[in-house]
C-alpha cells in the first residue's frame, strides 16, 4: 500500500496550523493620554504592584526632557537602570506612531540587557484624545483621562478613548472637588467603547489598583499563550504642524 502519511512540509500536515506560537519576548504595554492625566502615576502604581512578581522595565517619552523618567527613578519603583527616557524632540505621537524607531531601540536595549523580561511599559508624552501607539511598538495600550479634565471628556471620543485596550478614568478621588459624577463619566465611556473595558481608578483606592493589576496579569497570560493579537485602535485624526 502507498504511504499516505502527510509530508511534514505539506499543507495542513500539522493538527493546528493556525495556532499562535507563544511569544518569546516581553509584553509591551503602551500608556497614552493628555498632559496631566496621571500616566506616570499609573506606571509607578503598576511597578509597585507587579515588580515583585514580574521582571519589568519602563521607557518614558518627553519632548525635551527626561522628567517622567526622573520621577519614576526618584519614586524607587524599579532599579534606576531599568527606566529609560526617550526625548522625542517633536510632538509625542511622532515617536509612538509615526516613527517608533527610538522607542523600539530603547525597548530592545532593555530586553537585551536585562532579559528575559515579562513586561515593558512605554509611556507616551502628553498628547490629545487621538493619540494611539503603532502596533509595531505596543502589543496593547492603555489610554488615560481624568476627572479633573471634565466630566464630558469621555463622550468626546477619539481613537485613544474608543479603541485602546483599556480606558482609565483616573483620579476619581478628586471627583467631589471638581463636581464630576464618576459613574456618569464611566457610562459615557462605555457607550463609545463598544464593549471594551473601562476602569475608574484612584491610586488611593486599593480595590481599583488591584483591578488594574489583575487586568495586566490577564493580558500577560494571553500574550504568553499566544492568544493576544495586537490591534490598531485606528489612525490619528489628520493633523499638521506650522513651522516658522
Amino acid at each position: 500500500m502507498p504511504d499516505t502519511t502527510p509530508h511534514p512540509d505539506a499543507p495542513h500536515a500539522h493538527p493546528h496550523p493556525h495556532t499562535h506560537r507563544p511569544p518569546v519576548r516581553a509584553l509591551r504595554l503602551g500608556v497614552a493620554g493628555p498632559v496631566g492625566t496621571g500616566k506616570s502615576s499609573i506606571l509607578a502604581t503598576l511597578c509597585r504592584e507587579l515588580a515583585d512578581e514580574l521582571a519589568m522595565a519602563v521607557v518614558t517619552n518627553d519632548i525635551y526632557t527626561d522628567e517622567d523618567a526622573r520621577f519614576l527613578r526618584s519614586a524607587g519603583v524599579l532599579p534606576t537602570e531599568r527606566i529609560r527616557a526617550v526625548e522625542t524632540g517633536a510632538c509625542p505621537h511622532t515617536a509612538i506612531r509615526d516613527d517608533v524607531s527610538a522607542n523600539l531601540d530603547a525597548v530592545e536595549d532593555l530586553e537585551e540587557e536585562f532579559g528575559p523580561l515579562d513586561l515593558v511599559l512605554v509611556e507616551s508624552g502628553g498628547d490629545n484624545l487621538t493619540a494611539t501607539f503603532s502596533p509595531a511598538l505596543a502589543d496593547a495600550q492603555l489610554f488615560c483621562i481624568d476627572v479633573a479634565g471634565g466630566g464630558d471628556v469621555a463622550r468626546k471620543g477619539g481613537p485613544g478613548i474608543t479603541g485602546a485596550d483599556l480606558l482609565i478614568v483616573n483620579k476619581t478621588d478628586l471627583a467631589p472637588h471638581v463636581e464630576v459624577d464618576v459613574a456618569a463619566m464611566v457610562a459615557d465611556a462605555e457607550a463609545v467603547r463598544d464593549g471594551l473595558p473601562v476602569l475608574a481608578l484612584s491610586r488611593k483606592d486599593p480595590a481599583s489598583v488591584a483591578e488594574l493589576a489583575d487586568w495586566v496579569r490577564a493580558l500577560l497570560a494571553r500574550h504568553r499563550s499566544g492568544r493576544h493579537v495586537p490591534t490598531d485602535p485606528g489612525p490619528m485624526a489628520p493633523h499638521s504642524h506650522a513651522h516658522a
